[in-house]
């Protein structure tokens, strides 16, 4: 499921509840209100390659078989800061409250039966926060004029037409991950003698972590990384327009 080519102004949501009924029927009411919902019944059937998309809200039951929703929403907030965590369950214990806030990470938690109403309400609430939040982090890519331009506005750079095309493909795959073999077939035509090398990727890779570079601070990681096994990583938030 691709879900970085959704609406930009849909919030899109990850609900994991293992009551089949339950589930069904949340996830076809906030389809009904212009969410775009990815389900599952337990941590496992969440597995890490839907957490690493660009989900804005989990909500999670606290109560899941197998690995646990407190346990669960505290291995997201490690990896998604930013994300939204709505935990719901049927407990009321105060004490269970506070562990949702203070070792889960939950912005909201919910005591089930949750209104209708007021999930909509709250997932509305917290999806403009978590849009806001990345558009203030994120670079912006204007394809038609191949410019990157910094989170805070005050840089532009001009790319070339391979840089352009290699950052739209990392920013579009699946965990911003692609293998070397795919990237070298972005610019390889169907002449034997125009054929991207490994090392001729490497190179065009270092040329363009140096740009950005140079318009980030010292401390920050490289824009691009090398993933073991893999291939290579885009590390910034972005944004793309024509």
């Amino acid at each position: 499921m691709n879900l970085k080519l959704s609406n930009p102004h849909q919030f899109v949501v990850a609900l994991v509840e293992d009551d089949r009924l339950l589930r069904q029927e949340v996830e076809t009411h906030l389809k009904a209100n212009g969410f775009l919902v990815y389900s599952a019944s337990s941590a496992a059937e969440l597995n890490d390659s839907v957490i690493q998309e660009s989900i804005d809200i989990f909500i999670i039951d606290m109560n899941l078989p197998g690995e646990s929703g407190l346990s669960l929403s505290k291995r997201i907030r490690a990896s998604l800061p930013n994300a939204g965590i709505v935990i719901m369950t049927a407990n009321s214990n105060l004490h269970d409250r506070i562990a949702g806030y203070s070792h889960g990470g939950a912005d909201m938690y919910l005591t089930k039966p949750v209104s209708p109403v007021e999930l909509v309400l709250v997932l509305q609430g917290l999806g403009k926060r978590v849009k806001k939040l990345l558009t203030e982090n994120s670079w912006t890519l204007q394809i038609q004029d191949r410019v990157l331009i910094t989170p805070d506005g005050s840089q532009k750079l001009r790319l070339t037409s391979r840089e352009k095309t290699l950052l739209i493909a990392l920013a579009n795959a699946k965990g911003n991950v692609l293998d070397s073999g795919s990237l070298s077939d972005l610019f390889t035509t169907d002449d034997i003698d125009d054929i991207m090398s490994k090392h001729a990727l490497e190179e065009m890779i270092a040329r363009l972590r140096k740009k950005i570079k140079s318009v980030t601070p010292t401390d920050t990681e490289p824009a691009i990384k090398s993933v073991w096994g893999k291939g290579y990583q885009l590390c910034l938030k972005m944004e793309i327009f024509n």
